[in-house]
């Protein structure tokens, strides 16, 4: 029993280890994660000035469109005026003249903010296509890094691992199925050290009887309040 005792210690040991370790690599994952969000983001950005980009020159072409038809009406009705008899009809041509260059001057005057904004959008298109090729190269240098160390914690882990098995092979199914269970109920910690009567698991007396049976080392004895499995570890080492 002695040796399933220190089997147990050991194993609680190396998972506790490896918990750790997984902790880490999942922090380094997270900083990947999060690295690999911020070249996401700039992407996006400079996809939605693409879109802003689009959407002016939608608008421009639209704007060339009308001043088109503008500058074909007043053409026609130049052309018309030139035939007309009547001072009246003269009148209202011109007042048609009149309102259809005016049209046409704003017209060019919003293609020629339309041109300013395309302009600006694509200046900033421009940075963030340089912001986004130098993060991507800093992303790419501290995503190779942190692959450095999740390759190490790999190794530190595949090794650990090979002595966990040589633990569990001291054991028996029923007390590796009991000490799994407890250490999904109890936050991982399965095994506890008693000393000076209490369990250092829940900090509670244990009964005098059951701490003096720890010291026979012939029986797997449990905490009576937090059913964490109890060693003495100064047993162990002596």
């Amino acid at each position: 029993m002695q040796k399933k005792l220190e089997a147990l210690d050991t194993l609680q040991e190396i998972d506790l280890k490896i918990d750790g370790q997984q902790g880490e690599k999942q922090a380094l994952f997270d900083k990947v994660t999060r690295l690999e969000a911020q070249v996401e983001e700039a992407r996006a950005a400079i996809a939605r000035k693409e879109d802003e980009r689009a959407r002016l020159e939608e608008g421009k072409e639209t704007l060339e469109a009308n001043l088109q038809i503008e500058t074909d009406n007043i053409a026609r009705s130049e052309v018309r005026l030139k035939e007309i008899k009547t001072q009246k009809e003269y009148q209202a041509v011109s007042k048609e003249i009149a309102s259809a260059k005016k049209l046409k001057a704003e017209i060019e005057e919003q293609i020629l903010q339309t041109v300013a904004q395309l302009e600006g959008v694509a200046g900033e298109i421009a940075g963030n296509e340089s912001q986004l090729n130098e993060l991507t190269g800093n992303v790419t240098e501290q995503k190779a890094e942190l692959q450095t160390l999740i390759d190490k914690i790999d190794g530190e882990i595949a090794a650990d691992s090979v002595t966990r098995d040589a633990a569990l092979q001291a054991l028996p199914s029923s007390v590796i199925r009991r000490y799994t269970m407890l250490r999904e109920q109890r936050r991982g910690i399965a095994v506890v050290e008693a000393r000076d009567g209490i369990c250092l698991g829940c900090n509670m007396n244990l009964p005098p009887q059951l701490y003096n049976s720890l010291f026979k080392c012939d029986d797997l004895i449990t905490c009576p309040h937090c059913q964490r499995m109890l060693i003495l570890r100064q047993v162990q080492g002596a």
